[in-house]
């Protein structure tokens, strides 16, 4: 794959400490899983900018990357760009229509820690 074609990409956001929770948490979902999202986030990194149905800005400067997984699970990756960058700042399972303020709060909260430490 030629990563010179990429308008952005995708690095994870990481806490003081080294650790990548949406990695981690992309680690728990099943390989299948796991290759959708993927595939799904380089849709963003090529086409960027990109709208539905792959990606929706949440406000506050925050996008969601949009997947359909197995079982008819609807995975959610929340990240804002920074430069020529997507941070991935938050992925959850989605159980509702509408975004878990808690979901959202926690990547707000990530990407000013990301803005502060810069």
């Amino acid at each position: 794959m030629d990563i010179s074609n990429k308008k952005i990409l995708a690095r994870f956001y990481q806490t003081i400490n080294g650790n990548e929770p949406v990695r981690e948490w992309l680690l728990k979902l099943d390989e299948e899983d796991r290759k959708i999202i993927g595939k799904d986030i380089q849709k963003v990194e090529f086409g960027w900018p990109i709208g539905m149905p792959y990606c929706r800005p949440l406000g506050n400067g925050l996008y969601e990357v949009r997947s359909d997984i197995s079982n008819q699970l609807i995975a959610r990756v929340i990240f804002y760009i920074k430069a020529n960058e997507m941070i991935l700042l938050h992925g959850f399972i989605k159980k509702s229509q509408k975004t878990p303020k808690p979901d959202l709060d926690l990547a707000i909260k990530r990407k000013k820690e990301v803005e502060k430490n810069d």
